[in-house]
């Protein structure tokens, strides 16, 4: 599967702006963790794009979600490892993902929300302003973006061996090569 025909799929299930901007930083974050261990960009970068492409669909029914994805891409070209990602990725469903990929994108993805709402509280609701510091500084405030998991996030520790301010200034660094794109 090409990014192009994934963006397609993303377009024609998920029509909420904020939700295909969250898979499009999803997306920028797995690209950039895929340079650091030395993976497979366009591969680490589907994972992202899609892993919540039911989501309009599942969001009433959290344990749905991912396994809807996965039905739908079985019936793609898409590499196997990353439909088997995406559909361990939600944590609802207690499954440990085995590969370094969906160990990625299980517990990464969800900084890019906090990294989001840290831009969008600033002023200028820019990512341009945004630094490491008042990122890691949020993530210490359980009341700023609560929807934010920061138990699944901490998984990049003993899964990845990286340290969370590894991780943000990955996600910022990536996020913000895509300002423009995200309207941050």
């Amino acid at each position: 599967m090409t990014r192009e025909q994934a963006l397609g799929l993303l377009r024609e299930h998920i029509k909420n702006q904020n939700l295909i901007n969250h898979s499009l930083a999803a997306e920028a974050l797995m690209r950039g963790l895929a340079r650091k261990f030395k993976e497979n960009e366009e591969k680490w970068g589907l994972a992202g794009l899609l892993h919540d492409l039911d989501w309009e669909e599942t969001k009433d029914t959290p344990e749905q979600h991912s396994f809807e994805t996965f039905e739908i891409l079985k019936n793609t070209d898409i590499d196997p490892e990353v439909a088997e990602a995406i559909r361990v990725h939600n944590h609802i469903h207690g499954i440990e993902p085995q590969t370094l990929l969906a160990k990625a994108l299980y517990s990464a993805e969800e900084i890019t929300g906090l990294v989001t709402a840290s831009a969008l509280v600033r002023p200028d609701k820019k990512l341009a302003g945004v630094d490491r510091d008042s990122v890691l500084k949020k993530f210490k405030s359980k009341s700023f973006a609560a929807g934010v998991n920061r138990d699944i996030i901490m998984l990049v520790e003993p899964w990845l061996g990286m340290k969370l301010s590894e991780l943000v200034d990955i996600c910022l660094s990536e996020m913000k090569g895509i300002s423009n794109e995200l309207g941050l």
